[in-house]
């Protein structure tokens, strides 16, 4: 008889504990719904905590303007036609032209504009549709004494007004640049009546700059090109964006 009754009050004792570990559990988990913990993560329409911002951070994209970048042709004179003038050392003007053209363009592309070498004949002048087209060449070695820059327009402009222009940026900019002198007096027909003027579109403005002498002015041509393509490529931006100081 009282083994029995200790044993009803064991059962009792371990039920009593059951519902308790029973409220215990049903009050935690009510807690967990009403309470939840705070979400560490991101999560639509709220604000990430500090860590994650700084670790998901953009550079934010510059606004889409829905206009296409300016296109500018730059002709390397002789290349893929001849070699140009020729110095008594070998020295070949196309050399020059080229190494020159290829510069103005990555400059060029680096700051945005749509700009590409074209070859002297290339089939793409014809009617050529751009916001300029620049013809680079050099002067001969004929003239050891000489030194010096030419610009020039076609002799008959369908838009004289933007082709002066044109040429006065360049001749600022690249003399500014380099430090040569312009010869403003010796500039000659043909360059005046360039074939590639008359190939491109006439609302196209085209210019032609003869860069130096290739015996006077050497070492800049070919020591210092980056200053000569700075020049033309400071020259394109004043005429189509306007004064650069």
């Amino acid at each position: 008889m009282l083994r029995t009754s200790a044993l009803e009050k064991i059962q009792r004792a371990l039920l009593a504990l059951l519902v308790l570990v029973g409220v215990a559990i049903l009050f935690l988990t009510g807690r967990a719904v009403l309470f939840p913990r705070a979400n560490l993560s991101p999560t639509p329409g709220g604000t990430p905590p500090s860590s994650v911002v700084a670790s998901t951070a953009r550079p934010t994209r510059p606004p889409i303007t829905g206009l296409p970048p300016r296109r500018v042709g730059i002709v390397a004179g002789h290349w893929q036609y001849d070699s140009g003038a020729v110095c008594p050392d070998g020295l070949t003007e196309v050399e020059i032209n080229l190494d020159v053209a290829r510069r103005v363009v990555a400059l060029l592309l680096q700051a945005g504009y749509d700009a590409e070498v074209l070859a002297e004949f290339s089939p793409k002048l014809e009617g050529y549709q751009a916001d300029a087209l620049v013809s680079i060449h050099a002067d001969s070695c004929n003239i050891p004494e000489a030194s010096g820059f030419k610009v020039a327009r076609v002799l008959y402009s369908a838009v004289p007004e933007e082709e002066d222009h044109l040429v006065e940026c360049l001749r600022t900019e690249y003399e500014r640049a380099t430090g040569l002198y312009f010869h403003k007096d010796s500039i000659t027909y043909d360059m005046q009546e360039y074939h590639a003027f008359y190939e491109i579109a006439p609302e196209t403005p085209g210019a032609i700059i003869e860069t130096g002498f290739m015996d006077a002015d050497r070492v800049l041509l070919t020591e210092h090109p980056d200053l000569v393509a700075e020049g033309i490529v400071r020259g394109i931006i004043c005429f189509l964006e306007g004064p650069l100081d």
